[in-house]
Formats: C-alpha cells, sequence, structure tokens
C-alpha cells in the first residue's frame, strides 16, 4: 500500500473511533414507509427519538427503536464513564437506502403476468453527543 492510501485509511480509522454507528440491513419493508418514520427522528435528541418510536404505530417504528438503541450501547462502549444524560446525545444522521430487491409474478387475466417487486431497505443511524461548551 502506498503511503498516500496508509495515511488516509489511518484517518478513516481515528475518524471511525468517533462516530457511532448502527445498521439494519435488509429491513423487509419498502425504503419509502421507513422514511415516513426516519424523517420523524432526525435530529432529535436521542431520549425524545425512544418516545416519538415508541408511540408510533407503524411498523417500521419497531425496528427503528431496536436500532436506535443499538447505536446507544454502540457510543456506551466506546464511552465508558461517561453518563448518557450528561453527554446530551442526539440523531446526528439516519438515512434509508434501498436494499435487494425479490421480483415475483403475479398470474393476469388472459396468459399475461403482474411483477410484484417485494423491496427491502438498508438503515443507518449515526448519534452523537451535544458539545454544551460551544
Amino acid at each position: 500500500m502506498g503511503s498516500r492510501k496508509h495515511l488516509r485509511a489511518e484517518r478513516v480509522k481515528e475518524e471511525k473511533k468517533t462516530k457511532y454507528i448502527a445498521k439494519l440491513n435488509n429491513c423487509p419493508t419498502s425504503p419509502r414507509k421507513m422514511r415516513l418514520v426516519a424523517d420523524i427522528i432526525r435530529g432529535k435528541e436521542v431520549d425524545k427519538a425512544l418516545a416519538i418510536l415508541k408511540y408510533t404505530k407503524k411498523e417500521s417504528a419497531l425496528r427503528l427503536e431496536k436500532l436506535l438503541l443499538s447505536a446507544i450501547s454502540n457510543w456506551q462502549a466506546k464511552n465508558e464513564g461517561v453518563r448518557i444524560e450528561e453527554s446530551n446525545l442526539y440523531v446526528k444522521e439516519i438515512f434509508v437506502d434501498s436494499g435487494r430487491m425479490l421480483k415475483r409474478l403475479r398470474p393476469a387475466p388472459q396468459g399475461r403476468a403482474y411483477r410484484i417487486r417485494k423491496r427491502s431497505n438498508h438503515v443507518t443511524i449515526v448519534v452523537d453527543s451535544k458539545n454544551t461548551n460551544n
């Protein structure tokens, strides 16, 4: 590996130590439905986001709640000895990407067939703490 690539790899490695991420891959709901719930909690503080997700009636809210708890535990693993209440955690980024698509055929009249696309998605949550000094 060249020196530039090596330096870049080291810099990316250092950035990952301060980034707190949780990912959910191949979730069997359509990305459009998941984005409705994801947009609600983007930028919110973690405790408010958990409360919102708990009382949202959408199925994707349950999956996002579990994913957000995973992101919080990832933050705790990297910041031992720091209390969550004092750190002012918030949802810095949340994005929903399209996952793989299962393609099926449904029989239709007169020898035709309709295509059914069963969509899935990938969700990524990035949690960060707000600095009270700024």
